[in-house]
């Protein structure tokens, strides 16, 4: 097991050999740095300690300042902050819980209390460690999993196009149907997840194009015109007169068009209305003209609680434990190749019942 890292910041070289010393003969690799813009420097080059001990009061950025900093950084988030100052020790624990500071020493540091301060924040951040490792390894198994998924699926779709063509009793094509488009969603929802963990690695090549979002629009709506009449369910589209073109991953995009579509018709009563709208709107910050692309739904609504929780992949299962409806991975998924074009989606309560799922690029 390699040598825990940790990072003494100090301005005072005097205070950092001093707490250098006390640590010394504990096995732990120990790099001393004389400010906080040095050690957000070491952080931004790839340096990660597992512990920083960190000064109040610096020249230059303090501590509060650069341990907001560190916290405000994902990848920096976890590494555990130990404060050390001479502030009165209320005022500095008010201040340093506020910027995320895990711990606090007071000056002049005792020996025995910092070694005790250090293996508590080492023993928590080995087991954040090896939380993240076991969360990986499952969402690597999960991945392999998909992925090993898609040719049963493709077979499945392959020897339905077969039987389709000797088939001619009516009853028996209209199950036949209904096999594709299980299957057909199915692939959509593999894809979608293998897609994800390509975005969430940033391993996704994006293909941008200009694409007509109309034509799109109704490719989508003769997709799932079929599916939307077997529920008793009306599917419209509102497009503009003139066609909107953007530069977008045409196979991303269209994915995001099909699992709002797809969550609207699965969550819509039979004799209701989806709504598919596509238009310009102009930003009244910058006034530039912007896509927004609606999916209207008469179904139960999102509460207003949960609106935004819904795009967040480790809320889903709670949300569905918690009976909230019209959720799953496709809206993630959508999530992220919206943000991935600058975008942003957002849910809105359609009246007098039901959601609208909101685009805008």
């Amino acid at each position: 097991m390699s040598a825990a890292k940790i990072a003494i910041v100090d301005d005072e070289l005097s205070m950092r050999t001093y707490v250098q010393i006390m640590l010394e003969g504990q096995g732990y690799d120990l790099q001393l740095l004389e400010d906080g813009d040095q050690l957000i420097q070491q952080l931004t080059q790839g340096y990660l300690p597992d512990l920083i001990i960190l000064d109040v009061i610096m020249p230059g950025l303090d501590g509060f300042s650069v341990c907001q900093k560190i916290k405000a950084n994902p990848r920096w988030q976890p590494i555990p902050i130990i404060m050390v100052t001479v502030m009165d020790a209320k005022e500095a624990i008010v201040k340093g819980t506020e910027a995320g500071a895990d711990d606090f020493l007071q000056k002049p540091v005792n020996k025995l209390e910092l070694k005790a301060r250090v293996r508590s924040m080492l023993r928590i951040k080995e087991q954040y460690d090896q939380l993240e490792r076991i969360l990986r390894l499952r969402e690597e198994l999960s991945n392999m999993v998909v992925h090993d998924m898609s040719s049963p699926i493709t077979s499945i779709q392959l020897h339905a196009a077969l039987l389709e063509e000797q088939l001619t009793d009516a009853e028996q094509r209209e199950h036949l149907d209904m096999i594709r488009m299980a299957s057909d969603r199915l692939d959509s929802f593999v894809n979608d997840m293998l897609m994800m963990a390509k975005l969430e690695e940033s391993k996704l090549h994006f293909n941008r194009s200009k694409v007509d979002l109309c034509d799109m629009a109704r490719n989508a709506e003769k997709h799932f015109g079929t599916i939307a009449k077997s529920r008793g369910i009306q599917l419209q589209l509102d497009l503009p007169e003139t066609p909107i073109q953007l530069n977008l991953d045409a196979n991303l995009f269209s994915r995001v068009f099909a699992n709002l579509l797809a969550n609207a018709l699965q969550y819509s009563p039979p004799d209701s209305t989806v709504i598919l709208k596509l238009s310009y709107v102009r930003n009244p910050v910058d006034s530039r003209h912007h896509l927004r692309l609606q999916v209207m739904d008469e179904g139960s609504g999102i509460p207003e609680a949960d609106r935004e929780r819904i795009f967040n992949k480790y809320e889903v299962v709670e949300l569905k434990k918690k009976g909230v409806k019209q959720i799953g991975l496709g809206l993630t998924f959508c999530k992220m190749v919206v943000d991935a074009h600058e975008g942003r989606i957002f849910v809105q309560p359609n009246h007098p019942q039901g959601s609208i799922f909101v685009v805008e690029i």
